[in-house]
């Protein structure tokens, strides 16, 4: 790679004012949003899908899961690769269109597998919206602003878990579960379009004032480039055991809001939106706020605020889970729901620092296919078999416990961003050298 004159200069010079920037920017993040509204929507549905179809916790667990990881995570590996090779704009209109298609498909389902086979359908779909969007972002900030712009993005998590509790609530409440899916797949039809027809694809490295050589690496000369950065292991697998944590308490917790303390899943959907919408939303801007600002005078500060949080909110889970009253319960959850989100922009920030331009779809996806097989894969699945598990002595308040079990494992990845910031420095610089060879 080669310095161009200016990053700035070319931003102008292919129409990529500050104002339309911010419109893409937005435009990614709503298209961000309806990807975790139809991913998070079965979440606040699953007590009345168990009741209806008759399915035990574990199959429960397998659908939101490992079904959907294992197709989502592992797909999203080729796409990248596309992405990095060919125009990402298209590659997100397409993903958006057919996660969008099954979520609705999903009204119409009358049995387990039939449930299944449609989650895998939406994993198909959604495996190919994030990767070119953290590209796309990439190329249009710099470093120094970049973790605030993914935090904007990442307030998609957010955004789309409000509005699926919101809508799954009330809806499913009023018209039943089969509705919930319809009345947030087909917008995501209409968004596709949006995202087709007014959004361009940057210059690839124009933020930081490169050329791209336009040659970009196989996965494997990535894989093995980025498994060699220290810093990147330890963020992936402290990442991946946040994920754990915090899948498994947003899948199951309207069911053990249900089961514990019994509301109705209208409360259950407002709550938790307010909530995961509210504080999760902070969480989610701050953490890449706070990267930036800190990591300004000293980068490792991005993984040292993620591992901060993890151990402080450690109290916070179990006496969430060992609660009798369900408005300490909700009060509790505040916490937890913040530090759940606060990862998400400093990782994909660094991630991307970590590696060349041409790598950085693919390098999204590995970091994306780490976290989302361990996180979203074993995460609520593990819950549905310790509560399946522990049933026979805790009756209805198995879950309970289980989720109050597996919440200790954010421990574990707490330390991993302690120790990936050890070597984050010096993982950076070789990926800048290794980008002008």
């Amino acid at each position: 790679m080669e310095a161009r004159p200016s990053a700035d200069s070319t931003t102008e010079a292919q129409g990529f004012t500050p104002q339309y920037r911010t419109y893409v920017l937005v435009i990614l993040t709503m298209v961000y949003t309806v990807n975790y509204v139809d991913r998070q929507i079965l979440s606040i549905l699953l007590q009345p899908i168990k009741d209806e179809l008759l399915l035990t916790d574990t199959q429960l667990g397998f659908i939101s899961g490992i079904a959907f990881a294992i197709f989502y995570a592992t797909l999203g590996i080729p796409i990248a690769m596309l992405a990095d090779r060919w125009n990402r704009r298209n590659v997100i209109t397409i993903a958006l269109t057919l996660f969008s298609g099954f979520t609705a498909a999903c009204a119409g389902v009358t049995s387990f597998f039939q449930l299944a086979a449609m989650r895998v359908g939406v994993a198909v779909g959604e495996a190919g919206s994030s990767p070119p969007s953290h590209s796309m972002i990439s190329d249009m900030y710099p470093p120094e602003k970049r973790g605030a712009a993914l935090g904007v993005f990442s307030l998609g998590v957010n955004f789309g878990i409000l509005i699926g509790f919101l809508i799954g609530g009330w809806v499913s409440q009023w018209f039943g579960w089969r509705a919930a899916f319809l009345v947030v797949g087909i917008p995501g039809i209409l968004m596709a379009l949006l995202v087709r027809f007014t959004v361009r694809e940057p210059i690839r490295g124009h933020s930081e004032a490169m050329v791209d050589s336009g040659n970009a690496p196989g996965v494997f000369e990535v894989f093995r480039f980025l498994w060699g950065q220290r810093s990147f292991r330890h963020i992936a697998f402290g990442s991946a055991l946040a994920a754990f944590v915090g899948y498994g308490a947003v899948v199951w917790l309207p069911a053990f809001l249900a089961r514990s303390f019994e509301l109705n899943q209208g409360v259950i959907g407002t709550s938790l939106a307010l909530i995961i919408g509210i504080s999760g939303g902070l969480g989610t801007y701050m953490g890449g706020w706070l990267g930036d600002r800190f990591g300004k005078k000293d980068i490792r500060w991005n993984l040292w605020i993620i591992a901060i949080i993890w151990f402080s909110v450690a109290p916070f889970n179990v006496a969430l889970y060992l609660s009798g009253d369900p408005v300490w319960a909700l009060g509790l959850f505040i916490v937890p729901a913040f530090a759940g989100a606060a990862y998400l922009a400093p990782i994909l920030s660094m991630t991307q620092s970590l590696v060349t331009l041409r790598m950085r779809s693919v390098a999204s996806a590995i970091l994306l296919f780490i976290l989302n097989i361990i996180g979203l894969g074993l995460g609520p699945q593990t819950v549905g078999f310790l509560s399946d598990a522990l049933h026979p002595e805790f009756g209805e308040e198995s879950l309970r416990y289980a989720l109050l079990i597996t919440s200790f494992v954010g421990l574990w990845g707490a330390l991993h961003f302690v120790l990936g910031a050890r070597t984050l420095k010096e993982d950076i610089e070789r990926a800048r050298v290794y980008g002008q060879v």
